[in-house]
């Protein structure tokens, strides 16, 4: 990458690292989940970032992909284990982290076990390492503490403006011989389950992503295009739409949107045995020491 690319990678970091910090500190018992992922995406704003996606908070066995309407009335309660998942980006370079809170402390070993593979894995993302290597460490260091790896979520490559992209880095061994570059830049993210280590979909979608532009005849729906547009490719929010344009309008031109292929929802992923599940992640760029941009002190 360039040196301004390098740049705003870092930059994007920081800021996602002064977000996070902020946000896990709000997560406590009786505290509202809408009203803390409003005050967390006021806080990206007040610090100068931007979204690299809607910032996310997975409850329980809700791996990921967890997004509130404005109607949501999801308290914290003791005993919840709650995954925040946030994206910042810089001028189209992103940064991507998440840290599990465990509300009240009685998930300590499964929040470690997550945490103890991210490290394991993070050591590895120097030139030359096979990914499924990486994908052996994180196997290693969950099951060790008894619990099992989310076998069909992964980390991913990260690019300018695209938040998925190769190489996929898996969360178990895997033949995958292909070698990491310097320079290359990923996001790592283990899991660990006390359930199926398998996801599924569950439920409605509040979050989606413009993947193909199409010609759409309803005014309605040019509108809200208009508005997805400004996303740059980047997954949304439905929320975001319904602050610009009305409720209506906004459930008429996502269902004209989906129905023509242009868009790819994000409904929540659920673990298929209903299983708890804990969340590490970091963005880092390969090198001889890995730089980890969204690296933060605990």
């Amino acid at each position: 990458m360039d040196i301004e690319g390098f740049k705003d990678y870092r930059e994007a970091g920081k800021i996602h690292a002064e977000a996070l910090q902020y946000g896990l500190k709000l997560i406590k018992e009786g505290e509202s989940l809408l009203s803390v992922t409003k005050k967390i995406e006021e806080k990206i704003i007040s610090i100068g970032g931007s979204f690299a996606f809607p910032p996310q908070i997975s409850l329980n066995e809700t791996a990921a992909h967890y997004y509130p309407s404005d109607d949501d009335k999801t308290v914290f309660k003791n005993g919840d284990l709650a995954k925040l998942d946030i994206g910042i980006h810089k001028n189209g370079y992103i940064a991507d982290g998440a840290v599990t809170v465990d509300v009240g402390g009685m998930n300590t070993e499964l929040v470690k076990a997550s945490r103890d593979a991210l490290n394991a894995a993070l050591k590895l993302c120097t030139p030359g390492t096979r990914i499924g290597e990486i994908g052996r460490a994180i196997q290693d260091a969950i099951e060790s503490k008894g619990f099992v790896p989310v076998r069909n979520l992964s980390g991913h490559g990260l690019a300018r403006f695209v938040i998925h992209c190769p190489p996929t880095v898996p969360n178990v061994f895997t033949p995958d011989d292909y070698e990491l570059e310097e320079g290359l830049v990923i996001a790592i993210e283990p899991f660990a389950s006390t359930g199926a280590g398998m996801v599924q979909e569950r439920g409605e979608a509040t979050l989606f992503m413009l993947e193909k532009k199409r010609n759409v005849r309803s005014t309605f729906t040019r509108e809200v295009l208009k508005t997805i547009e400004t996303f740059n490719g980047l997954p949304f929010a439905k929320r975001s739409l319904v602050q610009k344009h009305s409720a209506a309008k906004v459930g008429f031109a996502l269902r004209e949107l989906e129905q023509l292929g242009a868009l790819h929802s994000f409904p929540p992923l659920v673990d298929r045995a209903n299983g708890k599940v804990s969340q590490a992640e970091h963005t880092v760029i390969v090198a001889d020491k890995p730089i980890i941009t969204t690296k933060w002190e605990r």
